[in-house]
């Protein structure tokens, strides 16, 4: 009977000694997570760039509105050519004012938003890009051209590939040196923003 009840004990000790060093084991052998710290700030970046991007029209996939569509609201400013009326954005038509980062480029979405500021913006829509962002002719509520108005400061340039020549008269005589990251755009010459970013980069 001694020996019946020895044999089992051992047996029972020999069986919990087997199961700890089968957990022991799969512990061990448990894959270890391959740190993933970069990856969400590369995603972060990419996203970022996308973002920054896509927030330009389209003229690539731009349609031509034959049949008249207007917005009208207050202006939500996004820098010196660029609006929100209702939640769409709003290209101004037939102009190039200076991206933020550019020289001028904070002084012409501050002038822009002084027009628009307690103002109710007619948009006349042209065209639409495949974003269903817009370009428009803009009026303020007593007729004026938003366009002309920001050539007149000197903070934005004709284009005239989009606008056929329309606003060149109004155009100061400085303008072009001034914003001539602008010029060398519609120019093609983007071997002078290239430069002028690559410079900015490293300072």
């Amino acid at each position: 009977m001694e020996v019946v009840f020895l044999l089992g004990l051992f047996g029972a000790i020999f069986l919990a000694f087997r199961l700890g060093r089968s957990r022991s084991t799969s512990r061990t052998l448990k894959p270890t997570p391959t740190p993933t710290t970069q990856t969400p700030s590369i995603k972060r970046v990419a996203a970022n760039t996308a973002k920054a991007q896509s927030s330009h029209f389209d003229a690539g996939s731009v349609k031509h509105l034959h049949d008249k569509r207007v917005l009208t609201g207050a202006a939500y400013v996004t820098d010196g050519d660029t609006i929100k009326i209702n939640k769409t954005q709003v290209r101004l038509f037939g102009i190039d004012a200076p991206e933020m980062n550019h020289p001028y480029g904070k002084k012409a979405k501050w002038a822009l938003h002084k027009l628009c500021k307690d103002q109710i913006v007619r948009a006349e829509i042209t065209d639409v890009d495949d974003h269903g962002r817009t370009v428009a002719h803009c009026y303020l509520q007593d007729g004026r051209d938003l366009s002309a108005e920001m050539v007149k400061q000197g903070l934005a340039i004709d284009w005239p590939k989009f606008s056929g020549g329309k606003y060149r008269d109004l155009e100061t005589s400085d303008a072009r040196k001034k914003l001539f990251l602008a010029d060398a755009r519609q120019k093609g010459r983007m071997q002078i923003w290239e430069k002028f970013e690559a410079k900015q980069g490293n300072q």
